[in-house]
């Protein structure tokens, strides 16, 4: 029998049929289309030794692979996720896999290279602002600076009709307040690193939010008639105006703030809450082609990683990127009165809802610096929300221009 196949092997002439070219075409466009769409990679392999670095939502998917991958490089990582269990098991998974690519060099068989790694999960609930104050607050507590600061947690698909604790849509607040909040709050300790980052994601949903110039929160009453699609679109267009404004007001000082996002991404839980992912057999349909179109979450993370280690983004800010480079983003994220406005309504809206107050000679900046939380009792925080602040006003009549 195996001489008759080898026989037939032997005697076989490709060039008789085309189905081998075919074959072969077929698996060089899938290859090519697999490369294009898995974007570009990080192009340095710079060590940021000792840097102490915040990821939200590291547990999983894009936020793992980041947090791994500045692991390796050297930083200190502080996994700031809800799901805490979930969190401590991934800190442990970066480790071990990380000490197993490491080799002894110490002649004690006892020493374990995982030892050498600093990842550690802490608790963060991004629905509630009296868990960002408190996760802020341990944090300045124990580290004397901040060095990197990534913003990557996030929610997609999620129930618009049930607001958060503080009363605010799910995606606005998780998305946007939540880590606006948690940037301005940690602002004080990230000016005491050499050269401060923080690294907002935003989507290419973005392109297309809708949002109203008198009310670009969108907590007016017409904003419950959200779909999810469109709050998650608005919320990342708010990331990445609320990274161009906050960029002027950190001018002149050591911290960088830029914004990317990490393209379409499989086997994140983001689409755990997809309609279109709750039927098996559309899963297995669909799971082809979002292999060959979509990014994997190691893809997703290069962006990100080039812009918390690249020495050569040192003077960047205010920028969206997208595979690693500066992109225009959509029209309205270039919007610099939008833009503004957006800024000055998060906090007068988050001063009225979290009792922070605002202290505009502590860092010598130029308009609304660091934001400082005195958390409200829990009794007080359904009676004092007040989204619909800032809803009313006249539109300004002067012209709006692009960011600089």
């Amino acid at each position: 029998m195996m001489e008759r196949l080898l026989t037939m092997f032997e005697q076989a002439d490709p060039f008789s049929t085309w189905w081998p070219t075919i074959a072969a075409l077929a698996v060089g466009i899938v290859i090519t289309v697999r490369t294009i769409m898995s974007g570009q990679r990080c192009p340095n392999d710079n060590q940021i030794k000792e840097q102490i670095v915040v990821v939200t939502g590291g547990n999983s998917g894009i936020g793992f692979e980041l947090a791994q991958a500045l692991a390796g490089r050297g930083g200190r990582i502080i996994l700031a996720c809800r799901n805490l269990q979930a969190a401590e098991r991934a800190a442990t998974i970066i480790k071990r896999e990380l000490g197993c690519r490491t080799p002894l060099t110490s002649l004690d068989d006892d020493d374990d290279p995982a030892d050498r790694y600093f990842v550690e999960a802490r608790y963060l609930d991004l629905c509630s602002f009296r868990s960002v104050h408190h996760f802020a607050a341990q944090l300045m507590a124990e580290f004397e600076r901040i060095d990197i600061l990534v913003n990557n947690a996030g929610v997609v698909f999620a129930n618009t009709e049930v607001p958060t604790e503080d009363g605010f849509e799910r995606h606005s607040q998780i998305n946007y307040l939540g880590p606006f909040l948690l940037t301005q709050l940690l602002l004080p300790h990230l000016k005491r690193s050499e050269q401060g980052r923080i690294i907002m994601v935003s989507a290419h949903a973005h392109s297309a939010a809708k949002i109203d110039f008198d009310d670009p929160l969108n907590v007016g009453t017409w904003a419950v008639k959200f779909h999810a699609r469109d709050a998650f679109a608005h919320s990342k267009l708010c990331v990445l105006l609320a990274t161009r404004w906050l960029a002027r007001e950190l001018k002149g000082t050591s911290v960088t703030v830029n914004c990317c996002t990490p393209g379409l991404v499989r086997g994140t839980r983001h689409l755990r809450n997809s309609p279109l992912m709750s039927a098996i057999c559309v899963k297995v349909v669909t799971y082809p082609w979002m292999w060959l179109f979509m990014k994997n979450a190691y893809e997703g993370a290069q962006c990100a990683i080039r812009l918390a280690t690249d020495p050569q983004l040192k003077q960047v800010t205010g920028e969206y990127f997208n595979d690693c480079e500066i992109a225009p983003g959509s029209e309205a994220g270039q919007d610099k009165e939008l833009a503004k406005k957006l800024y000055m309504q998060t906090v007068k809206t988050l001063e009225s809802v979290t009792k922070l107050t605002v202290d505009k000679e502590a860092l010598g900046m130029e308009t609304e610096p660091e934001l400082r939380l005195e958390a409200p009792p829990a009794a007080e925080t359904e009676t004092e929300t007040n989204h619909g602040e800032g809803a009313g006003e006249e539109r300004k009549k002067e012209e709006r221009q692009p960011l600089e």
